[in-house]
């Protein structure tokens, strides 16, 4: 019998896929290519987890900050608040009004130029009670009846202030103040000299000087009206300060000084 050989070029049929050995259908173009939001959403939390190691990792610290330190109102001979507003800004800063429960320095800064400022108004109140007969630079009648004695001034000033307390019904320190804003000059006499020649001119007067001024009218004042047993020298200052702070001019001898020193200013422009 013959051999059967096999047909070289005959095609090889595969057998038929199943349709569980099905090719997948092609994917879209977007689906094999995210975008690019959803990348970098999905790429930055490793991003950041790769940065952060734990050996530099920032540690965020809380500022401390200092207590506060508590505000004393210390009361003037433990009775009259010092707070009280200045209306006048020019004597502002050169008003003191720290409380204290003894206004006295012990003239620890005597030496020192221009501390005066620094000093409670109610020393210097008392300071100037000493010096009250000296009169520009002349002593018309002596002061040496009050040189140096404290605790008489400190029990005149106390007594002052009860006086005004129980006419005015208002805190005898607020009272001083104001009395210190009307009765301070604006405006003085300063000497200039031309060629040997004298003659006053009108110039500003410094907030400094304002306070001494009308501090020395008011105590020279008073001092002058309780001379020679006329009147109680608290009652004087008492009756002198809540003139000025009325501004009545018939009454307070400040008033009538600064008038007069500003009269004359103006007539010498």
């Amino acid at each position: 019998m013959d051999e059967i050989k096999p047909e070289t070029n005959a095609e090889v049929k595969q057998p038929e896929a199943t349709p569980a050995q099905a090719p997948a259908p092609p994917v879209a173009a977007s689906a094999e290519k995210p975008s690019r939001t959803r990348a970098k959403a999905e790429a930055a939390p490793t991003e950041k987890l790769a940065e952060v190691k734990p050996a530099e990792a920032k540690i965020e610290k809380k500022e401390i900050k200092a207590p506060l330190k508590p505000k004393f109102d210390f009361k003037v001979f433990g009775r009259w608040s010092a707070d009280v507003p200045v209306l006048d800004q020019g004597l502002k800063p050169y008003l003191n009004l720290t409380g204290y429960f003894v206004p006295y320095s012990a003239g620890r800064t005597i030496k020192k130029q221009f501390w005066k400022s620094k000093k409670s108004i109610i020393e210097r109140l008392m300071a100037k009670l000493m010096v009250t007969g000296h009169k520009g630079k002349k002593h018309s009648f002596t002061s040496g009846i009050n040189t140096g004695k404290v605790a008489t001034h400190y029990t005149i000033i106390k007594h002052t202030f009860e006086l005004i307390e129980q006419r005015t019904k208002k805190n005898p320190i607020e009272v001083l103040v104001r009395a210190l804003e009307v009765g301070s000059p604006r405006e003085g006499i300063a000497t200039i000299e031309y060629g040997g020649v004298r003659y006053p001119k009108a110039a500003d007067v410094s907030p400094q000087r304002r306070i001494d001024l009308v501090l020395r009218w008011m105590t020279q004042g008073a001092f002058a009206n309780s001379r020679k047993g006329k009147k109680h020298i608290w009652e004087a200052l008492a009756d002198e300060i809540m003139a000025a702070a009325n501004n009545d001019q018939q009454k307070s001898n400040a008033l009538t000084k600064r008038q007069e020193l500003e009269r004359q200013s103006e007539g010498s422009r």
